[in-house]
C-alpha cells in the first residue's frame, strides 16, 4: 500500500471514531460519577402504595431514580417529578433497554398526611413506573437521613393546614446502590434525558 493510500485509510479510520465519539458518551459511563464515594443514599424500609413493605434492596439491579418531597407541595415537587418523569420517557423512547433498567423513585416526607394510597394517586401522575413510598415518621426520617436529604414541617396556618421545606434534589443512583450524579430537573426533560444517557448502560 502506498503512502497516499495509507494516509486515506487513515483519515478514514480517525473519521470513523469521531463520529462514533457521541454515541459511545451517550450509553453510559465516560468519566467517573460525581457523587462517587460520598456515601449518599442506603437502606430503608418503607410502604408502597398497597401497604407492602418496600426496601432499598428490593431496587437491586436497576438504577434508582430518587426524589424526596410531599403531595401537598404546590409548585417544586409537581415541576421536578414532571420534568424528571418526561425526561426518563424521553431516554426510554430513544434507549428502550437502558430506560427500562431505571426505577424512578418518590419519598414522602409528609408521613402525617401522606399514606400509601395518596402517595400511589399522586405518583401515577407523573410516571408510569413512578413508585410513591411513605411510612411511618422514623421510616422516613431514616430513608432521608441515608440520602442526605433535609426537612422539616413548618407552623400550620389557622386552617391547620402546613408546608414541609424540604432540599429537592433528583438522585441518580447505580445498580448497586450506589451515589451517581444529581439529575438537573431545573434544566427540563431534555437535560434528564441527557443525563441518563451519561451514568445508564
Amino acid at each position: 500500500m502506498n503512502r497516499r493510500a495509507m494516509y486515506s485509510v487513515r483519515v478514514s479510520l480517525l473519521a470513523a471514531a469521531l463520529s462514533l465519539t457521541p454515541i459511545v458518551a451517550a450509553c453510559g459511563p465516560a468519566a467517573e460519577p460525581p457523587l462517587a464515594g460520598t456515601g449518599i443514599g442506603g437502606q430503608f424500609e418503607l410502604v408502597d402504595k398497597s401497604g407492602k413493605t418496600v426496601r432499598w434492596s428490593d431496587f437491586d439491579g436497576k438504577y434508582r431514580m430518587v426524589y424526596f418531597g410531599f403531595t401537598y407541595c404546590p409548585d417544586a415537587c409537581p415541576t421536578d417529578l414532571a420534568r424528571s418523569g418526561k425526561g426518563l420517557q424521553q431516554f426510554e423512547a430513544a434507549h428502550p433497554d437502558l430506560g427500562a433498567k431505571v426505577q424512578p423513585i418518590f419519598i414522602s416526607v409528609d408521613p402525617e398526611r401522606d399514606t400509601p394510597a395518596v402517595v400511589g394517586e399522586f405518583a401515577a401522575n407523573f410516571h408510569p413506573r413512578l413508585i410513591g413510598l411513605t411510612g411511618t415518621p422514623a421510616q422516613v426520617k431514616a430513608a432521608a437521613d441515608a440520602s442526605k436529604v433535609f426537612y422539616e414541617k413548618a407552623p400550620a396556618g389557622d386552617d391547620g393546614n402546613y408546608m414541609v421545606n424540604h432540599s429537592t434534589v433528583t438522585y441518580l443512583f447505580g445498580p448497586k446502590g450506589e451515589p451517581l450524579a444529581t439529575i438537573p430537573t431545573d434544566q427540563g426533560p431534555e437535560v434528564v434525558a441527557e443525563e441518563l444517557g451519561k451514568w445508564v448502560s
